[in-house]
């Protein structure tokens, strides 16, 4: 693994890693298998290999989420797993953010190098603009609709496959440093 970047990626999982049309669950609901979308399992696997720290930030239960990651050979590229479930508390609250930056020891201060990516501007892009974080858009799938009713749905990034956040995160990553 190359030299640890100051960028901190926080992401979502379902239609942001995994894809949801893909997802088989069992009688409780927990989800047993899923497939990653196009591109993202060797995104994420890119990302992690270039030193970026990769959290969970998702809605949903531990063990749907560690069978997934699992299955797909994602689970160890995770510093930290901040999932609804445990938390108690769902995207866009601030919570869920909050709780994802103290696992890491960061505070307001780092704000600035935290990206969050996600396919929700309900939840995703709504939770990281209000936390003060960068938002990324990820519109691979339009099961979600990416109408916003206002400004803090408004994504600062947009991206239509995984693999444009390895030159977005790069071109943040030299802006921090430049600071």
């Amino acid at each position: 693994m190359n030299a640890e970047k100051r960028i901190v990626l926080f992401t979502d999982i379902g239609d942001t890693i995994i894809d949801e049309g893909t997802e088989i669950r069992d009688e409780e609901g927990t989800v047993i298998h899923a497939d990653c979308i196009p591109g993202a399992r060797e995104t994420m696997r890119t990302l992690y290999e270039a030193g970026y720290t990769i959290v969970m930030v998702a809605d949903g239960t531990v063990q749907s989420f560690h069978n997934t990651m699992t299955e797909n050979g994602l689970d160890d590229i995770f510093s930290a797993r901040i999932i609804s479930g445990a938390v108690g508390a769902e995207k866009p609250d601030g919570r869920m953010f909050r709780a994802a930056m103290d696992a890491l020891g960061l505070t307001d201060l780092d704000k600035n190098r935290i990206v969050m990516v996600g396919n929700n501007v309900k939840r995703d892009i709504l939770g990281a603009n209000r936390a003060g974080l960068h938002s990324v858009l990820l519109t691979w799938s339009n099961r979600r609709p990416f109408d916003e009713d206002g400004p803090e749905e408004h994504p600062e990034f947009k991206i239509a496959r995984p693999e444009e956040l390895i030159p977005l995160l790069a071109r943040l990553e030299e802006d921090v440093k430049e600071r």
